[in-house]
């Protein structure tokens, strides 16, 4: 359940608590994390006390242990990896004449801590009084260098408001850490179930000290050194105490009222996944060094500068909405603070902010997290994307460990090893192979890196490509369809099935562009090619063959509802029953996991996920179908489900819903809307808001080396702006209500398209588009639009009742109207409670059409409804494009007799449409063959499904006749139909392309029916 409010003061770029509350002690330390990609250090005070859990982290250093099966079978997982609680550098305590300041002692009488994030620094000032009455002004200053992955900084100043004192700064290395256990919640704790780093060495030197610790099972070796400066200006007493764990250097000082005292603390960590253990000392001795010659200050105004830069592009601005834009701002931040940098690391799904799934890496890096780094900060999306390169070796030997060819990346890892114990939905999340793939090919055509293609990626594409071919069979039953069988997809409450729609069409996007990739460069780069083909052992037969099974994938596809299954037998489920303790969730801590797979229930987008990843492959139409019928079963137990299901809310008009699901990932962790952000922040969901704006709401979207925008602006949001970096080049994008801005900062020159039109820029320019809809194209339905063929509709479908011994009137007739002949008989049918072999109803629609055919021999242009020639004339003369959007399939035929081929610019194939009115799909068809966009489109229908069909498009609907309800227009007959009339009131209503969203349970109800 969503926090009623935000616990901290809305500042577009501060995060500030203006209050010490002992009950956001955890949530905060999350929040007020600090970190680099490499160190990630909780908000925890500078003291020690009070804590919920204390917690420093290395990007990548971990421990591994073995997971223990009750009943175990060949091929699991053997070794759990967790992301380690190392040495704590961060503690300074102070004494003031001996009293130790804490926040649970004396009393506090101001407090305020402050997360700045255009500076990168957390500050913290109090006021405190002890109880023997001294009055205290504490100022903390805290960064996580973004210039030096191995240094964090501390300033710990104290000045003295009321009376003279003696001042003890306390400072410590701690090796006696230990990682939070888990708890029942899989997504909580480590398995660690005793301290993992082993002491080697205790370094104590004069200004330098440090602690050497090595993991038992992993191997690793790291060194926590410090330093300190020390402003003053009475004579300092430096004593250092050690112990079995600790490294304690005390600096002692007198201080008259109004002195200031500060300690300067310089903190490294090098390990041994960076250097050779034996130098570890060395080096981390040479930066502390370095550092304290530099200065605190000087360090922190390159922290600055870092984050101009990264700002300048990064940023997204949203005008007039404070509260909006300091959580837009704290997500990408924490993205930032997060990511790896280095080539062997990645973004943990918690980051660096705590130890919910143990620091483990997941397919959220590739198809959330990746995408923002592409199009904001290049560089480092390849650094992420490199980490799988490092780990291919491993991705191989999984692979045949499993018995196939080619390369299985691990579900969750942190090493490139499988650590998931549960393979239903860990392993058997083949899926992730795809993902990676995508993200590869998603990078490279934002950025043309070459010589990432020819160093790293081609070898992953080729070899997780090589892998599909192995996992899939040619299935007789299907047809031989290629089949990938006891898979898992994004939804992890349907596990281990045939056929996920998502693996299928990802599997087929990586095996396609395996080929594609291996013809380009045996064009381009013949010798790179061949040293990549040798040394994997790579033929053209098997190049061939991922082709042969690219072009034979099944895609579950289901005719009668017109929506893709999720898989081969999703459909075949009972329901959730969504209103049965609607508290139990996440389902997974409630139920039995066979009781959950045997449901039609999500945790989150699978469809809906490939709608978007691979938008350009279905239509609106089926889009729309596919978000109808998913959404409402999705639980949103996963923080994944929002930003996707905001997306293609947005996609399809549903503007409403769109921004509730976008306010949920945006304050998922800043509102702890899931009640767990004491176990770290939400990187996907944090993505997911840069996603949700982007994608959602400005549209966009890269597709074959073009980039687009669409934008659906939300209502109340005055500006929107951001950069984005294509093709070498940096594109600025400015959206209001009234128009979109598009200006190239950089770069020489960039094509862009905006609802389907192109503007080519050059470096410096900018284009501005009006929003405001305009009507650009009109589509007409035929029967009593065009013409009246209504009647011959009627005697053809009489006599075919009268053949079958069924009742039909006038008034059943009506029920025909905009509805598919299929459709018709099966409305006579189901009328008259008669049924029939499929064979017996094919031939009757084959026969109703021969009595209508002959029927039509005598239209002609005297058949033309009144006001018909006329507007279709006015139409041409003003540059509106039209189209002919029957159901009838006979159309073309009636529209020859009317001698009006030349006055359509598009006359639909109904035959081709999956389903009929008042599904929207003909109108969405008829606009896109215009390349119109489907807000600037108006409808001309006479029947009531028609007129539900234009406006579940989201267009302008004209009803002709009476009795019509959701008309825009309603008009007594054709005669009425003027251009100048209906612009008129398409512009009054101001086309904004908003469709009323479904209720859920209604929606469901309708597909139970």
């Amino acid at each position: 359940m969503e926090a009623a409010s935000c616990p901290y003061l809305f500042k577009e770029w501060q995060i500030i608590e203006s209050e010490f509350n002992p009950e956001l002690l955890a949530q905060s330390e999350t929040i007020f994390a600090t970190g680099n990609g490499y160190i990630g250090m909780r908000g925890n005070f500078e003291e020690g006390t009070p804590c919920f859990f204390n917690g420093t982290y290395l990007n990548g250093f971990y421990e591994s242990t073995s997971i223990n099966y009750p009943e175990s079978a060949y091929g699991f997982a053997q070794k759990f990896q967790t992301m380690l609680n190392v040495t704590d550098g961060r503690t300074i305590r102070l004494l003031v004449n001996q009293e130790q300041f804490d926040l649970n002692s004396g009393t506090l009488l101001n407090y305020r801590r402050v997360l700045d994030m255009r500076r990168g620094l957390l500050l913290r000032e109090i006021e405190w009084r002890s109880t023997s009455g001294i009055e205290l002004l504490i100022t903390n200053k805290r960064f996580v260098s973004l210039n030096n992955k191995h240094l964090a900084l501390f300033s710990y100043s104290v000045k003295l408001l009321n009376r003279a004192a003696e001042i003890q700064f306390c400072s410590l290395l701690d090796g006696s850490v230990e990682n939070r256990a888990a708890e029942d919640d899989p997504r909580v704790g480590s398995k660690l179930k005793e301290k993992a780093l082993v002491m080697q060495e205790i370094i104590r030197e004069e200004n330098f000290n440090a602690l050497s610790h090595r993991t038992e099972n992993s191997s690793l070796s790291i060194v926590c050194g410090m330093g300190h400066n020390l402003v003053c200006r009475n004579l300092v007493v430096t004593k250092t105490f050690v112990n079995a764990e600790q490294i304690e250097v005390r600096f002692t000082l007198s201080a008259e009222r109004g002195e200031t005292a500060r300690l300067v603390k310089y903190l490294v960590y090098y390990t041994s996944l960076d250097y050779p253990a034996e130098d570890l000392k060395g080096l981390s001795r040479k930066a502390v060094l370095k550092a304290r010659e530099r200065g605190f200050e000087s360090l922190l105004a390159d922290q600055h500068h870092y984050l101009d830069k990264f700002w300048q592009e990064s940023d997204i601005m949203v005008q007039g909405e404070a509260e909006l834009q300091q959580n837009i701002r704290f997500n990408i931040f924490q993205l930032l603070q997060s990511a790896g940098k280095d080539g062997i690391t990645s973004i943990p799904a918690k980051g660096l902010t705590g130890e919910g799934y143990s620091g483990h890496y997941f397919w959220d890096a590739e198809i959330y997290v990746i995408p923002f780094f592409i199009y904001t900060n290049p560089e480092i999306a390849r650094r992420l994307l490199e980490y799988r390169f490092h780990i291919l070796d491993k991705a191989r030997w999984w692979a045949r460990k499993l018995g196939h060819k080619g390369a299985l990346y691990p579900w969750r890892t942190i090493n490139g090893e499988e650590a998931s114990a549960y393979y239903p939905a860990g392993t058997a999340q083949y899926h992730i192979n795809a993902d990676i793939s995508y993200t590869i090919r998603k990078y490279l055509e934002a950025t043309g890196d070459t010589e990432f293609l020819l160093s790293r990626g081609a070898e992953i594409i080729f070899e997780t490509a090589r892998f599909w071919v192995d996992l899939g069979d040619y299935i007789p039953s299907k047809d031989d369809s290629f089949c990938l069988n006891c898979v898992t997809g994004p939804d992890e409450y349907t596990a281990l099935v045939n056929n996920n729609t998502y693996t299928n069409l990802m599997a087929g996007n990586n095996l396609e562009y395996a080929v594609e990739i291996a013809a380009r460069l045996r064009e381009d780069k013949p010798e790179a090619f061949g040293r990549i083909a040798e040394k994997i052992n790579l033929t053209d037969s098997e190049i061939a063959e991922w082709q042969k099974a690219a072009r034979a994938m099944v895609i579950p596809f289901d005719t009668k509802l017109g929506i893709h299954p999720q898989d081969d037998s999703f459909l075949a489920k009972a329901f959730w029953n969504f209103e049965h303790d609607k508290n139990k969730h996440p389902l997974l801590l409630y139920y039995h996991p066979l009781e959950i797979y045997r449901h039609q229930v999500l945790k989150q987008p699978d469809v809906v996920l490939i709608d978007f990843l691979l938008g350009d492959r279905s239509g609106a139409a089926r889009k729309k179908r596919n978000f109808d019928y998913y959404d409402p079963l999705t639980t949103g137990d996963s923080s994944l489900a929002p930003s996707i299901q905001s997306i293609m809310a947005s996609e399809l008009g549903y503007s409403d819903l769109a921004y509730g699901y976008f306010l949920k990932t945006l304050r998922m962790d800043l509102y702890d809307i899931y009640r767990n952000v004491q176990d770290g922040v939400h990187m996907a969901a944090m993505a997911g808001t840069w996603l949700s704006i982007v994608y959602g709401f400005a549209g966009m979207r890269t597709c074959e080396g073009k980039i687009s925008f669409s934008p659906h602006l939300p209502v109340g949001w005055p500006l929107l702006q951001f950069s984005i970096r294509f093709q070498n080049c940096l594109l600025q994008v400015k959206i209001c209500r009234e128009s979109a801005t598009y200006i190239l900062l950089a770069g020489t020159v960039l094509v862009i398209e905006h609802e389907k039109r192109l503007l080519a820029l050059h470096e410096g320019e900018q284009v501005s588009i009006d929003l405001s809809a305009r009507p650009e194209a009109v589509l007409f339905d035929l029967d009593g639009v065009v013409t009246d063929t209504a009647e011959y509709h009627y005697q053809a479908w009489l006599e075919i009742a009268r053949e079958i011994g069924a009742d039909f009137n006038r008034e059943l007739d009506e029920k025909l109207k905009g509805v598919s002949r299929e459709e018709c008989l099966e409305i006579l049918l189901q009328h008259n409670k008669l049924s029939f072999s499929r064979e017996k109803k094919q031939a009757l629609a084959e026969k109703k059409n021969y009595y209508y055919l002959n029927l039509i021999n005598k239209i002609n242009p005297q058949d033309l409804l009144p006001g018909i020639a006329p507007l279709l004339k006015e139409l041409k003369k003003e540059g509106v494009k039209t189209a002919l959007a029957s159901a009838s399939r006979n159309a073309p035929e009636v529209i020859r007799r009317l001698q009006l081929e030349k006055d359509f610019d598009v006359i639909v194939d109904s035959g081709k449409m999956c389903m009929g009115k008042p599904d929207p799909e003909i109108f969405f068809s008829a606009a896109d063959q215009l390349n119109i966009s489907y807000r600037n489109c108006i409808g001309i229908e006479d029947a009531q499904v028609g007129i539900e069909a234009i406006k579940n498009a989201g267009m302008f609907a004209v009803g002709i006749g009476r009795g019509l309800q959701g008309a825009d227009l309603l008009l007594y007959s054709t005669s009425e139909l003027k251009w100048q009339s209906m612009k008129e009131q398409f512009i009054k209503r101001n086309a904004s392309g908003k469709v009323t969203p479904p209720e859920a349970r209604n929606t469901r109800e309708r597909w139970e029916a």
